[in-house]
């Protein structure tokens, strides 16, 4: 089917859902996986060499200005890359997948979500470039609700109070959205980065243990099992050409 069909059908069947909550300041990310295997021709290799010295400038070039390249650390479903990428709109996104053109198919296949930022996180951060220092460790997160509404107080939970513990905690955002197109919907999904492993697991332990997140989780109607169903993550490095390290 044609992208640009796809996008405006899409689009128009999903409005009435999601209008209530969509505000033009808010971006788009999409999260897109090149699934791959290790093969005696290096397959995992040459779709890098690809992404590094061909995707990577063009996107530059159609004026994406936030993306980043990251390979599993911890996780199923290995080797892929993942990238992300922020737009400000369904018709930025259409127009760069369009310049962009034909890919080769150095890769199994390519799995694509879109999600949409939170009003309490409306761009993706970069971390700050520190020239020569060790790749951070991102974590990508996703959490299915029962239904649209659960998901919707499960969000506001963020907007409200979760987000600001999260920073003082240590558990540094990367972007917040709700997933509007992509697998076990309803469900939101972030990313998150550490100066390194064990930097998680004591940031985890403040952020589980901080008296505003006791009183937030306590509140009636947002425990976990009321508004979360399932949770999913996975650990990623950075590649070596990724932008957001």
């Amino acid at each position: 089917m044609n992208r640009r069909l796809f996008l405006a059908s899409s689009a128009a069947v999903s409005a009435p859902a999601f209008e209530p909550t969509q505000k033009k300041a808010n971006s788009l990310i999409e999260l897109r996986y090149y699934k791959l295997r290790n093969t005696l021709d290096g397959m995992p290799k040459r779709l890098n060499d690809f992404l590094a010295q061909k995707q990577l400038p063009a996107l530059t070039k159609a004026g994406v200005k936030k993306v980043g390249f990251f390979g599993n650390l911890i996780g199923a479903a290995s080797p892929y890359v993942l990238q992300v990428s922020e737009f400000q709109s369904l018709g930025q996104m259409e127009t760069t997948w369009d310049a962009l053109g034909n890919q080769p198919a150095d890769y199994v296949r390519i799995e694509s979500s879109l999600i949409r930022s939170f009003d309490g996180f409306p761009a993706l951060e970069m971390p700050a470039a520190e020239a020569g220092r060790a790749p951070r460790v991102f974590e990508l997160r996703t959490y299915e609700s029962n239904t649209f509404n659960s998901l919707g107080k499960k969000i506001g939970m963020f907007n409200d109070g979760e987000i600001a513990i999260f920073r003082k905690t240590g558990l540094n955002p990367l972007f917040f959205g709700e997933t509007i197109f992509g697998a076990n919907m309803p469900n939101l999904t972030y990313m998150l980065w550490y100066d390194s492993l064990a930097a998680r697991e004591a940031n985890w332990k403040k952020f589980i243990t901080h008296p505003e997140w006791d009183k937030l989780k306590a509140t009636p109607g947002l425990s976990d099992g009321e508004v979360v169903s399932n949770i999913s993550n996975s650990m990623l490095v950075p590649t070596a050409y990724s932008p957001i390290r």
